[in-house]
């Protein structure tokens, strides 16, 4: 495996149009990393500049320290997995396994015994007869990781490749890769626009937007402590609570009741909570519930206080439409009005939050 550094890249399209601006990220070998934004923040533009598919209008490119700028697609041994797999459907799985080595003229008994060691490895020997029409969605995944192992490439790229499945069947592909990408123990970089795929898959996360990295952390940093508004509103599913509020000393008004943020900083601002930290209470801040959906174990409950709605998640189902919520300081989050930059995480002395 190896390890991908890119230095200040960027990418402008005809018309001016800047695709990715100042990208400097450093993949190590043998790391998960996933690459998450909404449509058109540039990362599968940054997937294909690391493929070689595309040049970049600026910056560098290195594996395993070695600047590929100039190198073709063909020639940087990676292996990229795209959206639809990419499988012949007039071949076998064996055949489609085997096709990287055949056109390069690997003997018959090497090209034969590596596609049945791959095989095994992805448990998908029982399959090698069969084409990909036969085959579930997780199965023809495993054939098209085989075919992209069989060459032994020095990382893995994949590209969006379940987004074309339906929600159950994503899931349990999901699980599948993960387990997948433990097994071959490889240097993964892994473009989606499903931040709960961007978060279950990865070693570190890269949220990126508008072409613009926002922040690069472990899924559980990206979660407690997003830098900006941007990544507190992305990541996290339902998405976090925001409003403008008045900060008077670290305080701010919901309804009747004054709530402590736990800064010493007065403004405008937006407030950020996340709708598993409010919390039914007996005493605490009223609220009227306006609208509740049954998820099961837990229910998703639009509440209305002092005229902010907000969202929470709860296993108790509200006994009246008039509730009391309490919140805690310490799960408060307040980003900065004009450039929405968390105000908290860049406050001196303050201890990092859990």
């Amino acid at each position: 495996m190896a390890g991908i550094r890119l230095e200040h890249i960027s990418k402008i399209f005809s018309g001016k149009i800047e695709a990715l601006h100042d990208i400097s990220l450093e993949i190590h070998d043998r790391e998960i990393v996933t690459v998450v934004g909404p449509s058109g923040c540039g990362k599968s533009s940054l997937l294909r500049i690391i493929a070689g598919l595309d040049e970049p209008s600026g910056g560098s490119i290195l594996i395993d320290g070695q600047s590929v700028r100039s190198v073709p697609a063909r020639r940087r041994n990676l292996a990229m997995v795209f959206q639809s797999y990419a499988l012949y459907p007039h071949m076998t799985c064996y055949e489609n396994i085997a096709l990287n080595l055949r056109l390069k003229g690997v003997p018959a008994s090497d090209l034969d015994r590596s596609v049945r060691e791959t095989a095994a490895l992805l448990d998908i020997g029982n399959l090698l007869g069969k084409k990909p029409r036969e085959l579930s969605g997780g199965q023809r995944q495993r054939v098209a990781v085989g075919r992209a192992i069989v060459r032994k490439p020095r990382a893995f790229l994949f590209d969006e490749p379940l987004s074309n499945l339906d929600a159950l069947l994503r899931e349990r592909v999901r699980h599948e890769l993960k387990s997948l990408f433990r097994l071959i123990d490889a240097t993964v970089v892994y473009v989606t626009h499903d931040q709960i795929e961007a978060m279950s898959l990865a070693d570190r996360v890269v949220v990126l937007n508008n072409g613009r990295i926002q922040q690069i952390g472990s899924p559980d940093e990206v979660y407690r402590r997003p830098v900006n508004r941007f990544v507190a509103s992305f990541i996290g599913s339902p998405s976090m609570n925001t409003f403008e509020a008045e900060i008077s000393d670290g305080s701010f008004r919901l309804g009747p009741d004054t709530v402590n943020t736990g800064l010493r900083w007065s403004g405008r601002a937006w407030v950020g909570i996340r709708p598993e930290t409010v919390r039914l209470s007996d005493s605490g801040i009223p609220a009227e519930v306006v609208w509740l959906e049954n998820l099961g174990s837990q229910c998703l409950v639009g509440l209305r206080a002092g005229g902010i709605l907000l969202t929470m998640i709860t296993a108790d189902r509200p006994a009246s439409n008039r509730v009391r919520i309490r919140l805690d300081a310490g799960e408060i989050h307040v980003f900065d009005q004009h450039n929405g930059e968390n105000l908290i995480l860049g406050m001196p002395g303050r201890p990092a939050r859990p």
